[in-house]
């Protein structure tokens, strides 16, 4: 049986480098149209099959990296952006999966990876996941681990700083009734914004009224109900902090459900700055967590660890920072 070609064959034929290559057959830009006609050219003369299976077998590497999320929603859809970005400079190509909504819950991750490590990748993304303890055949990063940093390398945002700053807006600009609508309580992500919640009330020489505390799940819909009841009480709140602006933008459905005005009657901060946040009505104060260089560093830790170059770091954590827009105004 003859011997497969790869791609190391068709670079020394086409007298290129096997980056160059790569690039050409995956339609990359920065190989001029010359170049790239004809290696196509050396390619279809030798018959080389670049699929990732293909790839796997002849080399032990596809040169593919995953990026496992349990959904596809607008947190995963800007790590996915970022992620893109870093692969700029690089020979990687990148494979988004889920197994849908349905498949999710606890240890997803161990199912996503056993379909897709050996064949398919060469190492994988794990976006807030569950558990870290997979026990994968690949090397692995993880961004905002649910339980927080653990043994793989891994990235996250400051949501403690993050916390610290949507609450203290608030109070400096005269709120005192200040409610915090949490996330999933599994995620060390949530239970660090309400701790910056709690403490920047602390500070202010503010009681917390447990009264005022309550869980939106980090979704809009879930999070209606809670706001709504908080709205309804005689003694509201005249702000609300919301975990994530999903649940924040619930939190402004539920004003809008009350003939409430935002931000006249009601002050709304969320947390993350998806792109949604700048499309409501008025448009969200929200904390930006640079969700798009999360994915973007976890790429290039990736790829550190698979090429074994300068050594990746064990956790990562980036600054937030106060983004105000139009929800938030002093109370009447």
């Amino acid at each position: 049986m003859a011997r497969r070609v790869t791609i190391t064959d068709v670079a020394q034929a086409a007298g290129v480098s096997v980056a160059t290559v790569s690039k050409v057959i995956n339609g990359r830009y920065g190989v001029s149209t010359t170049t790239s006609t004809h290696v196509l050219g050396v390619v279809d003369k030798l018959g080389f099959e670049s699929s990732l299976v293909a790839r796997s077998l002849r080399s032990t590497r596809t040169h593919v990296l995953g990026i496992l999320v349990a959904e596809f929603e607008p947190f995963s859809a800007e790590i996915l952006k970022g992620a893109g970005a870093g692969l700029e400079d690089s020979d990687y190509e990148l494979l988004a999966y889920t197994g849908a909504k349905h498949s999710g819950g606890t240890g997803w991750e161990r199912r996503y990876l056993s379909r897709l490590s050996g064949t398919l990748i060469d190492g994988a993304i794990l976006v807030t996941p569950t558990v870290v303890d997979v026990g994968a055949q690949v090397p692995l990063v993880a961004i905002d681990p649910h339980a927080g940093p653990g043994d793989l390398p891994s990235i996250e945002s400051d949501n403690l700083a993050g916390g610290l700053l949507a609450t203290r807006h608030l109070i400096e600009i005269g709120h005192r009734r200040i409610a915090f609508l949490a996330g999933r309580p599994d995620l060390e992500s949530s239970r660090l914004r309400e701790a910056g919640y709690r403490q920047a009330l602390a500070e202010a020489g503010l009681p917390v009224d447990d009264d005022l505390v309550r869980s939106g799940d980090y979704l809009r819909e879930t999070a209606f109900r809670p706001v709504l009841d908080l709205l309804s009480r005689p003694d509201r709140p005249t702000a609300v902090f919301a975990g994530n602006d999903l649940s924040a933008i619930g939190a402004m459905d539920a004003a809008a459900q009350l003939g409430l005005d935002v931000p006249g009657d009601l002050s709304v901060i969320g947390f993350d700055d998806i792109p949604e946040a700048a499309q409501t009505n008025p448009p969200l104060s929200t904390v930006r967590q640079p969700i798009q260089e999360m994915g973007a560093t976890a790429v290039r830790m990736l790829i550190a660890l698979l090429d074994g170059g300068t050594p990746a770091p064990s956790h990562v954590r980036l600054p937030t920072s106060l983004v105000q827009r139009a929800s938030t105004a002093p109370p009447r």
